[in-house]
């Protein structure tokens, strides 16, 4: 049976002031008032039936996804006590939905990208579910054609068509995070894609997947599979997760799980290339390319007042607010009820640093 895991643990330090860590950037209602979770869970309508959706999330964040999306039951938020990393929180689902259905293949997604147009993503998936239905071996990565020789994301490398699977292509290699000049040269060699940090997988095969190069965490997370279900299982379910979850090692399933199965003749690491606008909304700067710019490059999501002054991004929590820059060039400025920032663009990537060093009650 198909089933979607929507990931929604970041903390969205990048957006500070704005994201905090009670109400981290994938709540935010600042996409045309919708949070980037509700446009998460929206995409899988059609695809996957509303009672097989799973939300992976801090547990800290229950409360506010319930309230946010009311559709979710609690049994359908698995709730991390403390983040461990993606293949934890990939494994986590995995773990509990193996135990359940042995036949379970799941959709891994995200909850920070803004994704169009939705009938396209909606036919790469159907895709990738296709796939490993057909053989759970496959472990299949949605990937998205390079526009720049980013050194931040995952590359995945096309191969061989496959046979039967029109838009479905074998995977030579999968590489995390290369350096600049290794990642000019996919780009201009024209068969890397970027990896969208989404997948499709047989449950059952993660698993053993896990066992193979991460024992450990395998065996913590089959012991809190173990108690999922049953009599007392929502207090047996929380002493799993406080003992088991902490131990658990952290890394990404790009390094743990993607780089060693591309390798290994095992599995069938296979890509479907989606012909999507992807916008990882990762910073101001990537926020800001959801909004339309004036003349001057000037952007914002309220009230703005814009005097000899271009490349400025304004935004606040309240819609009426007016920000007026006189004179300035190049400034992202976020205004909240309390709390301001006001910076270069150039250190945007800077602003995950501000948000550990202020004052508590604003972090």
């Amino acid at each position: 049976m198909r089933y979607a895991m929507i990931m929604a643990g970041g903390s969205g330090t990048r957006l500070w002031p704005m994201s905090r860590r009670k109400k981290p950037k994938q709540l935010l209602p600042f996409i045309g008032g919708r949070s980037l979770l509700e446009i998460a869970a929206a995409r899988l309508d059609g695809l996957v039936p509303p009672e097989n959706r799973l939300i992976c999330t801090g547990e800290a964040y229950r409360a506010a996804i319930r309230e946010s999306l009311p559709q979710f039951s609690d049994e359908q938020i698995l709730g991390e006590p403390q983040g461990r990393d993606t293949v934890n929180a990939v494994g986590f689902t995995a773990a509990v939905l193996a135990k359940r259905d042995p036949k379970a293949v799941f959709a891994v997604l995200t909850a920070d990208h803004l994704i169009e147009p939705q009938d396209e993503f909606a036919r790469c998936v159907d895709l990738g579910f296709r796939l490993a239905d057909a053989d759970p071996s496959r472990f299949v990565t949605f990937s998205i054609k390079p526009t720049f020789p980013a050194t931040g994301y995952g590359y995945v490398e096309r191969g061989d068509a496959i046979a039967g699977f029109a838009g479905a292509f074998k995977s030579k290699r999968f590489v995390e995070k290369p350096d600049a000049a290794t990642a000019k040269s996919y780009l201009e060699a024209g068969t890397f894609n970027w990896n969208s940090g989404m997948f499709v997988f047989s449950a059952a095969m993660f698993m053993e997947a896990m066992q193979w190069w991460l024992p450990e965490n395998h065996a913590g997370l089959v012991k809190i599979a173990e108690a999922w279900d049953g009599a007392g299982r929502i207090a047996k379910r929380q002493a799993a997760l406080n003992e088991m979850y902490p131990t658990l090692k952290k890394i990404s399933v790009d390094y743990a799980v993607m780089e060693p199965a591309s390798k290994d003749s095992r599995l069938s690491v296979c890509t479907v290339p989606m012909a999507v606008s992807w916008t990882d909304v990762g910073s101001w700067i990537t926020y800001g390319d959801t909004l339309k710019a004036d003349g001057d490059q000037n952007r914002a999501n309220c009230r703005t007042t814009n005097i000899g002054s271009s490349n400025v991004l304004a935004v606040s929590d309240d819609p009426n607010h007016t920000i007026t820059a006189l004179d300035c060039c190049d400034l992202i400025i976020v205004h909240t009820k309390d709390a301001t920032l006001v910076c270069p663009r150039t250190s945007a990537e800077r602003i995950k640093d501000v948000a550990g060093k202020v004052d508590v009650s604003l972090q």
